[in-house]
């Protein structure tokens, strides 16, 4: 059994954050002295303190620490490389705000979004497993990946078949300074349970109007402007609404680049009879 300052000493952490991961419940020692309050830590614990201590270096949050300490280390492999990936998508969204930023300044007046038509197209009904949450503008991108990974690998688990793609539908207006619930969804064939976070539903068949932008183009506030395209359009065309805006990521959207194809903003509208 080790002291609370030899262990602390060892595994890399002040008695402050061992305390706060005491009462989180993320590491609890061994025993406690119930007259004097001392901690004692065994020696078998030194390997998760020193792995909380690594993945607090990377600002991973305590929720997902414990998240991803809770099972084998196989599933803390998978739950570590989803959460990087997240990370990895935020920041290359970030870094691609700036450099848009960068280019209004250097580039006064110019189009922000070079025209494009705004096309219709009759979406047949899709069966999809999806994740709802709420989410505001600087995670948006993050939970985005993580979400669609987690998603693709129940899937794949349960033996579907995916066909490639995968959208977010907007129930609320997502801001920098206001969260709003968004639907990362992913289509498949095969018959798959529902589990956790991940509910299983059909899309309705319905008539969209949709206008393309390149990979590039997909950038915060940039992408804004793709929506009012297609707003505009569907206020000037007199159509009615029949479901949230959303975002269709073309299959192999993470390897796309610069001005190739890369999502639709799609506005599901009434049919003509």
């Amino acid at each position: 059994m080790l002291t609370i300052s030899e262990f602390g000493r060892r595994a890399g952490l002040s008695h402050k954050a061992l305390r706060l991961y005491d009462v989180s419940g993320l590491l609890a020692p061994a025993a406690v002295d119930p007259i004097s309050g001392y901690r004692r830590y065994d020696e078998e614990q030194l390997e998760r303190a020193r792995r909380i201590s690594v993945l607090r270096q990377v600002e991973m949050p305590l929720a997902t620490i414990s998240e991803v300490l809770a099972g084998t280390d196989e599933e803390a492999l998978i739950r570590l490389d989803r959460w990087w990936a997240a990370q990895q998508a935020t920041n290359e969204a970030r870094q691609a705000t700036v450099e848009y930023l960068r280019d209004r300044l250097l580039r006064a007046g110019s189009p922000g979004l070079s025209p494009r038509p705004v096309l219709q197209r009759d979406v047949p009904e899709t069966k999809l497993a999806s994740i709802r949450v709420d989410v505001d503008q600087q995670s948006l991108m993050g939970v985005i990946v993580a979400s669609t990974l987690e998603i693709r690998a129940h899937l794949t688990a349960a033996g579907a078949s995916l066909p490639g793609g995968s959208w977010v539908i907007y129930h609320g207006a997502v801001t920098p300074e206001s969260e709003a619930t968004v639907e990362i969804c992913v289509p498949f064939g095969g018959t798959v349970d529902p589990a956790g976070p991940i509910g299983i539903r059909i899309e309705p068949a319905h008539t969209a109007a949709y206008c393309t932008i390149s990979r590039d183009e997909c950038v915060y506030p940039r992408i804004m402007l793709a929506y009012d395209l297609v707003e505009d359009w569907v206020r000037t065309s007199g159509r009615p609404t029949t479901g949230p805006i959303r975002e269709i990521y073309h299959p192999g959207f993470r390897e796309r680049t610069g001005s190739d194809p890369a999502v639709d903003i799609a506005q599901p509208i009434e049919g003509l009879s």
